[in-house]
């Protein structure tokens, strides 16, 4: 068989993606820059557990690196890439805005030209719910409109999708693009909301609930994230010379985009109430007005993915809160 690329692998969703591959006896290429956004032995400590099993090859290397991409390119051949590489966060753009414009968007251009170069079959792409930005019609469908960025982090992502269509149009390379909503669960990113409340509510420190608490986000389990990106890897866009472009969506080239979602939004403080029950430990709130670049609520319309692929999300924020709580002891034994 042969490997597949997955940037990011040392990444939440890259690790658990890898991990899945690998599991199936997929060989793989993984490809991850470590860098220190947050806690790097996190990350080190997911991919130690991808290292030495069969089919695994990691290279440390970063996306914005054009010479390391363009001759990884031309040494190896991959069928499928799939790029989670990425500077995340929306707040972190706020204060450090070029690390995105190079991992978004210069290390987005080198993937893009390495699967142009090399023909490959499939690229799948992380963008994200936050391309939505000011959009209030709920739930976000991938036809609404998506002018209207709020984060710098955001524009970069809808950027990527932007490229991306180029790419198909101008040299048919198949590309879907996959707008996560609020990845959470075991080996999560230490800076996300679920993580940073579990870390202070052990710790008996107040957690910051901003919007004062008036938050709706589409909590989506890890687990179903990766079963439906393990689905549209084998579903490869095709050309639709009939199509007039009419819908941002899809058109005459061979590109796509979905939303992966648990398409059922839930409170914030509903969401905290379910941490607390988990550690059986009351939280602190420090109640704080909204940040700037965030939105008040988030859905995700995912009719049609589960159309084109079968995907349905099943993990409950009940059981998906209490897999993370457990791992979390585990890992930090607390």
């Amino acid at each position: 068989m042969e490997n597949t690329l997955v940037t990011g692998c040392a990444g939440f969703i890259g690790f658990h993606l890898s991990k899945r591959l690998l599991d199936e006896g997929r060989p793989l290429v993984g490809l991850d820059n470590l860098n220190p956004y947050y806690d790097v032995n996190v990350k080190k400590a997911r991919l130690a557990q991808l290292q030495g099993r069969p089919g695994f090859r990691f290279l440390e290397m970063d996306l914005a690196d054009r010479q390391g991409m363009t001759r990884l390119f031309e040494e190896t051949s991959f069928p499928v890439v799939v790029n989670l590489a990425a500077q995340a966060g929306v707040r972190y753009s706020l204060t450090c805005p070029e690390a995105y414009i190079d991992s978004n968007l210069v290390g987005f251009g080198n993937v893009l030209e390495g699967c142009r170069r090399q023909g490959v079959k499939h690229l799948v792409y992380a963008s994200s719910s936050s391309v939505y930005g000011g959009n209030t019609r709920m739930p976000f469908s991938t036809r609404d409109g998506v002018d209207h960025p709020l984060s710098l982090y955001a524009a970069t992502k809808r950027a990527n999708e932007l490229m991306a269509h180029v790419y198909s149009h101008l040299f048919g390379l198949p590309t879907t693009g996959l707008r996560f909503f609020t990845v959470y669960g075991p080996w999560g990113r230490p800076d996300m909301a679920l993580f940073l409340f579990t870390q202070a509510i052990l710790e008996d420190r107040p957690i910051d609930v901003f919007n004062h608490g008036n938050m709706r986000r589409d909590f989506t389990y890890i687990d179903d994230i990766v079963e439906g990106v393990a689905r549209v890897m084998e579903k490869i866009p095709q050309s639709n010379p009939d199509s007039d472009n009419s819908e941002p969506d899809r058109g005459c080239a061979p590109f796509r985009v979905y939303n992966i979602g648990n398409n059922c939004p839930v409170e914030l403080i509903t969401f905290i109430g379910t941490l607390e029950r988990k550690l059986g430990k009351k939280a602190r709130l420090n109640l704080l007005p909204m940040q700037p670049g965030d939105v008040p609520a988030t859905c995700a319309d995912v009719d049609d993915l589960a159309r084109d692929t079968g995907f349905q999300p099943s993990t409950s924020v009940e059981e998906g809160i209490g897999r993370f709580v457990s791992w979390y002891r585990q890992y930090y034994g607390v």
